[in-house]
């Protein structure tokens, strides 16, 4: 009996510790509550613009970019942003989605999934970077956030 429990103990452990880092940050979804915590803090902002359901590129960047150990430890320096752009209607509410579409039209005009964007507390753009390519290479993702902080 003491060895079931163990491994269930073990089991349930190795089940928690698996668990995907991402859902773990603290993503906002509206710009202006995070301009003013940006300006409360000195933080910069990260946008995240991504299509959840349907940009293959954006689930590959959450999974090798977002839920790693780095970006999790960094991830405080900033106060992040998502902005989705999902195709399936039941995801976001429909005052999201008309929230984040003109979010878009303002920051991402040319509707590049997945993007980042680094803003200061006003809303100016410090810097840019979209795409994410098959040979999955997170180095200048990380690179952007050393050179736009």
């Amino acid at each position: 009996m003491k060895h079931l429990i163990v491994f269930a103990f073990i089991a349930i452990s190795s089940i928690t510790l698996a668990q995907d880092k991402s859902s773990n940050l603290n993503w906002l979804t509206n710009l202006e509550e995070a301009q003013k915590i940006s300006k409360k803090e000195k933080k910069s902002i990260l946008v995240y613009f991504t299509g959840s359901d349907w940009c293959t590129p954006c689930k590959m960047l959450k999974q090798d970019f977002f839920s790693s150990n780095e970006f999790s430890e960094r991830s405080t320096d900033y106060v992040l942003v998502m902005i989705d752009y999902p195709r399936r209607i039941d995801i976001l509410t429909e005052e999201q989605l008309e929230y984040n579409k003109k979010v878009i039209g303002k920051y991402n005009k040319e509707k590049s999934f997945p993007k980042l964007l680094m803003l200061n507390s006003q809303g100016k753009e410090k810097g840019k970077i979209s795409g994410y390519g098959s040979l999955r290479d997170t180095g200048p993702y990380f690179d952007f956030l050393d050179k736009n902080s």
